[in-house]
């Protein structure tokens, strides 16, 4: 290979000698249409595409050539985009059938981290790269810098010898390299999109999986008119309910409500739900299964991901309508008595959440429910919801409640609508469970 080749470099403060009077207009607004055109493009490829278009239309030249040396072994490179090809390649997403050259002229542009222009090119035939620069007499060699290396390079050729001016250079290393980085801005935001896509597909199978684990519809309790309402902040969350069909018609009713949001307290409901499942015989009272809830927590799970669970669980006998319950720290769930219309809470029998501390011992609390009376259990999701640093709160949760006339379905919606024109429909900060059974 041999080459005439001349070096050009110039202060990057210098610009081209001021146009002829009267072509600065024109070219003015060509490059404002190209620019205007830049703009609205999302598509790396497309881009590239119609910015080659305007460029040859504002500095023709005979052929492009696109090189990259990224991510491969020294004095190798790609050719990455060539304008003598007849099928246009995506490089971000074909680049194992771009043709992979070692050595030569153009491996020695690349790697020489500088711009050049050679005005009396002479390609010797051996040379890797001869096909892209056969019959071209002048070169441009615009390198595209990342992390302050040529990672990629533009070239232009022409086929007279001397074609390119080296007062031209800064400008348009300047540009090459802004539109560089444009072009590499869409290809992250691109790929980035694209992460995003996996990850939300990954999350809402994990929220399928989580909302599979609920009551697939609500049991038939003799005396009890149930309502319940689940919503999670993101595509899965931490709150959790259940129901427990026991000995002697009994029932257990579970409400919990793990810290954090998103996947991981997703990931954590389903361990509480599966150890709440996998109780060896039916726990006699509350306390029994909120223990065992807290030794497998403790023992496996809370202390290495550092989250709690806060839950209430409550026996109810429809025979006697005898509630007995037992609190791990959770919201105290309201009461409402319908002879009095008074709403009280359940406070009785509040202790540890789970998962804080091994070997912890909860006690029960037992009441007799009477027809007409009405149940509230929740998390703090629904009176924690705020408006400008304003709870819900309590207060408009009872007053909601209190209507005896009401049934269980429309008091649950009437809490929603009042939650959401309270948030101005903003959407929801924290995971939000309700349920609601009404004693008949």
């Amino acid at each position: 290979m041999s080459s005439a080749a001349a070096d050009w470099t110039q202060s990057p403060y210098s610009f081209p000698n001021p146009l002829i009077e009267g072509e600065w207009q024109a070219r003015l607004a060509r490059i404002v249409t190209t620019m205007r055109e830049m703009s609205q493009q999302s598509d790396p490829q497309q881009m590239v595409k119609m910015y080659g278009q305007r460029m040859q239309e504002l500095m023709p030249v005979d052929r492009r050539i696109s090189l990259s040396r990224r991510g491969l072994a020294d004095l190798q490179f790609r050719i990455t985009r060539y304008s003598g090809w007849q099928n246009e390649i995506n490089p971000w997403k074909e680049e194992k059938s771009l043709p992979l050259l070692t050595g030569g002229l153009l491996a020695e542009l690349i790697y020489s981290d500088e711009p050049r222009i050679i005005g009396d090119l002479d390609v010797d035939v051996s040379d890797p790269a001869y096909e892209y620069l056969e019959g071209q007499r002048s070169l441009l060699a615009l390198p595209l810098y990342d992390q302050g290396v040529a990672m990629n390079m533009v070239l232009v050729t022409r086929q007279e010898r001397d074609a390119f001016r080296p007062e031209e250079l800064p400008e348009r290393v300047w540009m090459s390299n802004l539109f560089g980085r444009a072009t590499q801005n869409l290809v992250l935001a691109e790929q980035l999109d694209a992460a995003y896509r996996d990850v939300d597909r990954e999350l809402k199978a994990v929220a399928d999986i989580q909302r599979s684990l609920l009551p697939a519809k609500l049991p038939q309790i003799p005396s009890v008119l149930l309502a319940t309402h689940y919503q999670t902040s993101q595509r899965a969350g931490g709150d959790y309910y259940d129901f427990f069909a026991l000995a002697d018609g009994r029932w257990g009713l579970l409400v919990a409500d793990v810290s954090g949001h998103g996947t991981p307290a997703a990931v954590m409901m389903a361990i509480t739900h599966c150890i709440a499942h996998m109780q060896h015989g039916e726990a006699e009272r509350p306390s029994e299964l909120l223990r065992f809830l807290n030794d497998h927590l403790t023992a496996r799970y809370t202390g290495v991901s550092g989250h709690f669970v806060t839950a209430f669980y409550a026996i109810y006998d429809p025979h006697t309508r005898r509630l007995t319950y037992a609190s791990a720290g959770h919201n105290p769930p309201r009461l409402r008595q319908c002879r009095t219309r008074e709403v009280l809470p359940l406070n009785r029998a509040n202790y540890l959440p789970l998962g804080i501390a091994p070997n912890l011992e909860y006690r029960d609390c037992e009441l007799t429910l009477q027809s007409g009376d009405r149940l509230v259990l929740y998390t703090d999701g629904i009176t924690e919801a705020a408006r400008q640093g304003e709870l819900f709160g309590t207060e408009r949760l009872d007053a909601i409640i209190s209507d005896c006339r009401r049934e269980p379905a429309q008091t649950l919606q009437n809490i929603l609508d009042a939650i959401h024109e309270f948030t101005d429909g903003e959407p929801a900060s924290d995971d939000r469970t309700l349920v609601i059974a009404d004693i008949v």
